[in-house]
Order: structure tokens, then sequence, then C-alpha cells
């Protein structure tokens, strides 16, 4: 496991490709990309367990699956920065023929990436399908997952998180990402989602919060805990709340740059708040 220095000199470098990223094409998603770098960072150095080569078939693996595909900057920064494919590539972010898609795809074989997301609510039961295909196939290894709060307003999710209670799929961890907005304004003012831990634990899951979840070391503790809850008849969820946008000032604790491209002053002023680590691409 990476130490708490060098995941942090990691986050801050995928900050700045989120931000260089989505700046050069003037289109993507920010916020939400921001706010999730530092449990994608620790997700991926300190808990995925990844074979050497990637394929699709992911047996003797951990499997990742992004629900909320609108988040790709911070999911290619860090497959990039993990081995996956030349960081250089992130240069191609949205462009035509790329594989770097403003929402993943598959059709070109990205390394890193087995479903192709964006539309939303529908990333929990491709990994439940997932986990119960491990279950089949006596693969003792995890299925993790990554939502919206604002995407639980769909339907499909409790169709699919009352399956997972009802047939004991214990070898899936769920995060939700809980930052309170959405794209039309806070979570609270388009439809209210009540207590999203009680409403879990209704539904028979083992529910984790993790209080800060833009502090490594308390993803660190959540992530451990929720493997250790594996196994033990119940789904996990991981109530991580992070705030939108975070790490770049005037970014913070608003939906406006849910899917907005900072312009050229804009841009200086967020690298300047996240200083080159690791090397920019």
């Amino acid at each position: 496991m990476l130490e708490t220095k060098e995941l942090k000199d990691i986050t801050t470098q995928v900050r700045r490709d989120i931000l260089r990223m989505v700046h050069k094409v003037n289109s993507g998603h920010p916020g939400g990309s921001l706010g999730c770098a530092e449990f994608f960072v620790t997700l991926y150095h300190n808990f995925l367990h990844r074979n050497d080569a990637f394929d699709m078939d992911g047996k003797g693996e951990d499997l990742f699956f992004l629900s909320n595909g609108h988040i790709s900057p911070v999911y290619y920064s860090v497959l990039a920065r993990t081995g996956h494919f030349p960081v250089e590539e992130l240069n191609t972010f949205r462009l035509i023929d790329s594989r770097l898609q403003g929402h993943p795809t598959t059709h070109e074989g990205l390394p890193g990436v087995r479903i192709a997301s964006g539309s939303l609510g529908q990333g929990m039961s491709v990994a439940l399908g997932a986990a119960l295909s491990k279950k089949l196939n006596n693969d003792e290894r995890l299925v993790f997952s990554l939502h919206g709060d604002g995407e639980l307003q769909e339907g499909q999710n409790w169709e699919a998180i009352m399956y997972a209670s009802g047939n004991n799929v214990d070898n899936i961890i769920a995060t939700i990402d809980l930052n309170e907005q959405q794209i039309d304004g806070s979570t609270d003012d388009v439809l209210p989602m009540g207590d999203v831990a009680a409403k879990f634990e209704a539904f028979g899951w083992d529910v984790i919060e993790i209080a800060n979840g833009n502090d490594i070391d308390a993803i660190n503790d959540g992530l451990s805990t929720a493997i250790s809850r594996t196994g033990k008849g119940k789904p996990v969820c991981v109530l991580l709340r992070t705030v939108m946008g975070n790490g770049v000032d005037f970014m913070m604790h608003t939906h406006a740059w849910h899917g907005k491209a900072p312009n050229d002053e804009q841009l200086a002023i967020g690298l300047e708040q996240n200083p080159e680590t690791i090397g920019d691409y």
C-alpha cells in the first residue's frame, strides 16, 4: 500500500489532469471528478487487486464499474497513472476517434473500462451481474462500483439494491458519492434523498459511512472496513461524503461546475492551487 503522502501527490496530479483535459476541449465534467479524486487514487493504488494484463473476463481479480460515467476525467487520469494506457493519451480526451470519450465506452478496447456508462442508474445492475458471475465461478475476488447520489433518483437502482440483499450478494461494495449536488442544483432542491443510510439499511445492506470522503486516511480506513464486511451474507454500501470541485476553491460546494470547463484564467488559478507533483502529460 502507498503511504498517505504518495497518494496525496498523485491526487494533486490527477486534479491537474482533470482541469487540463476539460479545459483543452472546453467540454466535460470537472466538479464530480475533482470531488472523487482521492477515492479513485486510494482505491486503485491501495485496494483493487488487478491482474498484470487487462482482459474483459476479469477472472481472479477485483472489478470496478463506474456508473456515473460523466466523471470520466478522473477515471481516465487514474487509469493512465496506474499503467493501463500511456499518460500522454490523456491529450486525446473527447476528441474524434479517441478512446477517451466523454462517457466511457468499450468498443475501442480502452484497458480498464468494462462497461459503457453514463446512462445513469444502470451501473448497480451491471456490478451485481459481475458479482454473481464471480460467485458462480468460485472466484473470491470482489466487485466495486461507484454511483452518484443524484443517480439514486433512478428507479432501476432500487430494484437492483433490493435484489442484491434478497439474494445475499455479499461480494460487492457499492460506493455512493454523496456530494449533494447534481446538474440542476442541490439534490435536496431537485428531489430530496432523505436518509440514504437508512434506505440502504432498510433494503438489507451493510452500510459504512466515510464522513470526509476527501481525506485519504479516512478513505483507507473506510474501504478496509468495507472489505472486512464482505462475505457475511449482505451487500456492502459505502457512503462517501465528498465536496464537489474539491481542491479548486472557486469550484467547491456548487453544482455550477458539474459540466462546465474552466477558461484560461480559471485553469491557471486551478493549477496554481494544485502544484505539479509527479509530472504533467
